[in-house]
């Protein structure tokens, strides 16, 4: 794996405009032992989230990165529940090697930006405010041919957190991939621009939106430096440097 650079004791990969991401292998298997505590993990985290609310928990496939380039990323598919073992204890990612890949939107809308407050019994980064649309890349966004189409999971992300379709949102824009250095998560920042102002955002997201976000608001531009400072470190790292990516906040923010 190519290393980016350090910021804020994360890692930032750099992403060109045109990067390709794919499925070049298989799963790894698992030692009897491994599997046992990863699925003793696994039943812990779904009861604990089902038990505060915050909806069921499925064992379906997210992507992995093994190698992240500026033009190219490759990886492979692995189970949700080898994932949330290894954000319950870090230390496995020796053994594991999951570094999940997931979207992360930057949406602008007329007045102002998207920002949401995860649920408090989430399993990964539990009532912190985020950039939605964002989630896991899973099996949804992978063709026949192993190319991962991250531009089609943001979107199906779009519909899900906040019921907006597609045909509400320009085209997304690759801004880089931030990689948590205890879970490994790469969340690729990408920015994404809607003519709809909040008020139409934030029904849409009480109409048809799922369960994700515990609050959320539309944020003025000009009002999110003090955002960023009020809220401090109650914002996920990676949505202040895709904040900064998109030009939208400075590093001191």
């Amino acid at each position: 794996m190519r290393e980016g650079k350090a910021v804020d004791g994360y890692v930032v990969h750099e992403v060109a405009p045109d990067i390709v991401v794919r499925v070049e292998c298989a799963m790894p298997d698992l030692s009897p032992a491994l599997d046992q505590e990863v699925e003793r993990l696994w039943r812990l985290a779904r009861e604990r989230v089902s038990a505060g609310g915050a909806g069921r928990m499925f064992n379906g496939q997210v992507f992995s990165a093994d190698v992240i380039s500026p033009r190219r990323v490759t990886g492979h598919l692995t189970e949700y529940r080898r994932l949330v073992a290894q954000i319950e204890r870090p230390e496995l990612f020796a053994e594991l090697g999951v570094r999940s890949f997931a979207v992360c939107g930057v949406l602008r809308c007329a007045d102002g930006v998207v920002v949401g407050r995860r649920h408090r019994a989430a399993v990964y980064q539990a009532g912190m405010w985020q950039l939605p649309p964002a989630g896991s890349v899973d099996g949804r966004a992978v063709d026949a041919d192993g190319t991962v189409d991250v531009r089609r999971q943001l979107l199906a992300e779009l519909r899900e957190e906040l019921g907006l379709l597609s045909e509400a949102v320009g085209k997304p824009r690759p801004l880089c991939i931030v990689e948590h250095p205890g879970s490994h998560v790469s969340d690729f920042g990408l920015g994404l621009n809607t003519s709809l102002r909040g008020a139409e955002v934030l029904a849409a997201h009480w109409r048809a939106g799922n369960l994700e976000y515990e609050q959320m608001r539309v944020m003025p531009e000009a009002e999110l430096p003090a955002f960023l400072a009020e809220q401090g470190e109650a914002v996920v790292p990676p949505a202040r440097e895709f904040l900064v990516r998109a030009g939208l906040a400075n590093r001191s923010s």
